[in-house]
């Protein structure tokens, strides 16, 4: 009995498959012949994911904390306000090596920026001091980062 549930199973997934139904037309003698590929048809294989750098985790809080204080100093009108999307312009192209790593530093640095879009409408002094104790933990971060890791 469980045999044969086992080979109902297979047989019912491989009937999804597109390779189960050109094995189903070769063996009935109906079988298309699939036109090749050309030459621009082809596309390189994506560049393969390296393995998560040890300091990511702190990479990826510094750029929360960036977007964080794009939005804060932008609030209160800060004469640093321009300078946190351009720091973090600087962060992916430098560790943003490939396509799904830059999204996960701007998604951090989208989170940190929406997060308080959400909140403050009007700098208020609770803006101001969220802002103070990001640049303290941002600084503190990337002074881990760079004398562990180099920089």
């Amino acid at each position: 009995m469980r045999t044969g549930l086992v080979r109902l199973t297979l047989a019912a997934l491989l009937a999804l498959t597109p390779a189960a139904e050109a094995f189903a037309q070769q063996r009935s003698g109906t079988a298309k012949s699939a036109p090749k590929p050309s030459e621009k048809d082809k596309e390189p294989p994506p560049p393969a994911e390296p393995p998560p750098a040890p300091y990511d985790r702190d990479l990826m809080r510094l750029s929360e904390i960036v977007g964080a204080l794009a939005f804060l100093r932008s609030l209160c009108t800060e004469p640093d306000a321009a300078e946190w999307p351009a720091r973090m312009k600087a962060i992916l192209d430098t560790e943003g090596v490939t396509p799904n790593r830059r999204d996960r530093l701007a998604g951090a640095y989208n989170r940190g920026f929406r997060g308080y879009s959400l909140t403050y409408r009007i700098c208020t002094p609770a803006a101001g001091e969220a802002a103070r104790r990001y640049i303290a933990e941002g600084e503190r971060l990337s002074h881990a980062i760079a004398g562990r890791f180099g920089g």
